[in-house]
């Protein structure tokens, strides 16, 4: 068996595997509130052997902070409520759980389902291709954000999760302050690659007050962003640091580097992923993922790999051989089964159901 299904401990979190299950948007709890559905699905997957699960994203209170009344929120009573009942269940399993508090900036667009009357909110009141969307931050709008993300971590660990997750990827608000072309403030909060980490790392040093020092905040960046596969917030090792070093600085426990390929080299001229990368530059410890166990890549369905997710998953274990990650996110493998896991640490893994971008 892999040292992959063996115990590990990061900082407070104790799992029984190095594996986790990565966020994934459903739009799935009616009116933002999680359902008896919503209980169930994470039980299954932490039933199915999973040692951390990460939720899908879940909206901070605004301003503007989703497109969808369907996309769960983790603020107020009744969410409160529904989330205590989802952290139960996946603990009676045996599996530990941080929810990815979410604020999803321009992406959101100029009009949106869910809170009609507000106007996006980005840096600087423009869309990932320049064109302008809503409307730029104000010190008054920067103020709320932060209160409002404190506000939903000080719950998780009011009812009894183990961790958070700070969503800073994929083009998202903390991102959008994180990538130049997002990011075209002349204040302290834009500029040059340090001053555009400035106010994501003062979300990240809110939360830490708030929550204490023995209470993990995961920080998940990417460089791709879901408008551009090929988008950089650093184009070297040196320039990592430089985006990564603030965070640390803040209280980053944990970085969950989102790639669409866990094998591609982070950088030119050497083999190591971004994983590796991220954990060589901060000392931290790091979550990789992207396409875990499955036969596309994420968002190109139709693009061939050159290996089978079985053979991918030997280069996964020589990537963890060489000190690369600590644990490793699946998404689309635990929506086909969710005891894929389980499945994998006994051999079985004829038995896997595979996924299909297309459900049956």
């Amino acid at each position: 068996m892999s040292d992959l299904f063996s115990p590990v401990s990061i900082s407070s979190l104790r799992l029984r595997n190095h594996f986790a299950m990565a966020p994934m948007t459903r739009v799935k709890s009616p009116g933002g509130i999680p359902n008896d559905e919503n209980v169930e699905y994470y039980r299954q997957r932490a039933a199915g052997g999973v040692g951390l699960i990460i939720s899908e994203g879940t909206l901070v209170r605004g301003p503007a902070a989703g497109p969808s009344p369907d996309i769960p929120r983790f603020y107020g009573d009744a969410s409160a409520e529904g989330w205590a009942k989802v952290v139960a269940a996946v603990h009676a399993e045996g599996g530990s759980m941080v929810p990815q508090l979410w604020h999803v900036g321009v992406a959101r667009g100029a009009t949106s389902e869910f809170e009609p009357e507000e106007q996006s909110v980005s840096p600087s009141g423009v869309d990932p291709a320049g064109v302008p969307t809503g409307r730029a931050t104000t010190r008054d709008d920067l103020d709320a954000i932060v209160a409002s993300f404190v506000e939903s971590a000080t719950l998780a660990r009011s009812i009894g999760f183990d961790g958070v997750e700070l969503h800073g990827a994929h083009g998202y608000l903390l991102d959008q302050f994180l990538w130049e072309q997002t990011n075209r403030r002349t204040d302290e909060y834009g500029g040059s690659i340090e001053r555009r980490s400035v106010f994501p790392a003062e979300v990240v040093a809110a939360v830490r007050q708030a929550v204490g020092p023995d209470f993990p905040i995961i920080f998940r960046y990417s460089q791709w962003k879901g408008t551009d596969y090929d988008a950089l917030l650093a184009t070297t090792p040196a320039e990592l640091d430089q985006v990564l070093a603030p965070l640390v600085g803040a209280g980053v426990d944990i970085f969950h580097v989102s790639t669409r390929r866990h094998w591609a080299p982070g950088f030119p001229d050497d083999p190591t992923g971004l994983a590796g990368w991220t954990k060589r530059v901060t000392g931290r410890p790091v979550i990789t993922v992207g396409s875990v166990g499955v036969e596309t890549v994420f968002r190109s369905e139709a693009e061939a790999v050159p290996l089978t997710s079985r053979e991918r998953f030997r280069v996964l274990e020589e990537q963890f051989d060489r000190g690369e990650f600590d644990l490793v996110a699946l998404g689309r493998a635990l929506l086909a089964d969710p005891e894929w896991v389980a499945k994998a640490g006994a051999g079985r893994w004829d038995e896997i159901e595979a996924f299909s971008p297309q459900p049956a």
